[in-house]
């Protein structure tokens, strides 16, 4: 695996006066937008958080990124983020906000190394999808293990996967992965299915989709890669290993924003709410990337969010000064 460069980071930033651009998060929204804070020379500072380079470096294959015909390593599209964001200036530093007061400016967040100020904040902390947090998950992530049908189809053309879930998300990536994908079975825990009744049909409709009801998934069992799952059902009790190449799992998301709730406006599940601008309810706060976005969830849309809520910034600095 490719290691990213954490040379200088760790590093106490300048405190002596607020930063033009403080970045919280360094996926690909966080690290474009620094790049782009750092071309526009801006004193902008990027905290990483735990992951640098987000949900992105611990993705094994990114293959739908422009640019990489080939395909390119998470980590190592990650290090690069990181590279074209340091080469115009970026700076990083590897700390962890956990509180911000948002109700005065200049902005004051709270994280492991002390208090930053800044005259403008872009948040970019990402969501995570929600695990069964069951034996083998975790071990087999990226080995089997997905919780991305557009990422991580490709890999499984002519193999047998299984799909946790029963909403509309599990629907709409059950149907994605019949393009790749021999046999797929849809896995939920009870007898009726949660998504839209438009989903239900198209899944219902492909001959590739098969259901198993009112079971649930107790472990994935593989040593370098998945070839089972152990079920239970959940009315009867009984359990049943099931051969398999793949296990997506789709039990929805959740948004990075808990420091950031009755201040920052967001929807019923707690994704920021951001215009077309990046813009949240608080002017010189934006917001970019799965933080704010509840339904693409890609690298390559990430990474635009970031562009814009980097030029908006730079644009609210400067009618600032004007």
């Amino acid at each position: 695996m490719v290691e990213l460069n954490l040379t200088g980071l760790g590093k106490s930033a300048s405190r002596d006066k607020p930063l033009d651009v403080l970045i919280l998060g360094s996926g690909p929204a966080g690290l474009t937008a620094a790049l782009y804070a750092a071309r526009a020379q801006l004193n902008s500072l990027v905290l990483v958080g735990m992951e640098l380079g987000g949900r992105v470096a611990l993705t094994h294959a990114i293959e739908n990124y422009p640019g990489f015909p080939e395909g390119i390593g998470g980590p190592q599209l990650g290090e690069l983020f990181q590279k074209q964001a340091e080469h115009f200036g970026a700076k990083v530093e590897f700390d962890t906000a956990h509180e911000v007061n948002l109700s005065k400016r200049p902005f004051q967040v709270k994280a492991d190394n002390g208090e930053y100020l800044a005259r403008s904040l872009i948040v970019s902390t990402g969501a995570r999808p929600n695990h069964l947090n069951i034996p083998g998950e975790r071990e087999l992530s990226g080995r089997g293990v997905s919780y991305c049908a557009t990422c991580d189809g490709w890999f499984f053309i002519d193999k047998k996967v299984v799909v946790v879930g029963g909403g509309d998300s599990a629907m709409e990536e059950s149907v994605f992965l019949t393009r790749y994908a021999s046999d797929i079975t849809i896995i939920h825990r009870r007898e009726a299915l949660r998504a839209g009744a438009l989903l239900q049909e198209r899944a219902r409709g492909n001959p590739k989709i098969k259901f198993i009801w009112s079971t649930v998934v107790t472990e994935i069992v593989g040593v370098e890669k998945v070839e089972a799952v152990r079920l239970k059902n959940v009315n009867t009790g009984e359990e049943a290993l099931y051969l398999t190449d793949g296990v997506f799992i789709f039990i929805g998301h959740t948004p990075n924003t808990g420091m950031f709730k009755g201040q920052l406006k967001m929807d019923g599940k707690g994704y920021i709410k951001v215009d077309s601008l990046m813009q949240t309810n608080i002017p010189g706060v934006f917001a970019a990337g799965e933080v704010a976005d509840p339904h693409f969830r890609q690298v390559v849309t990430s990474a635009g969010m970031g562009a814009a809520a980097a030029i908006q910034a730079t644009r609210f600095l400067e009618r600032e000064r004007s």
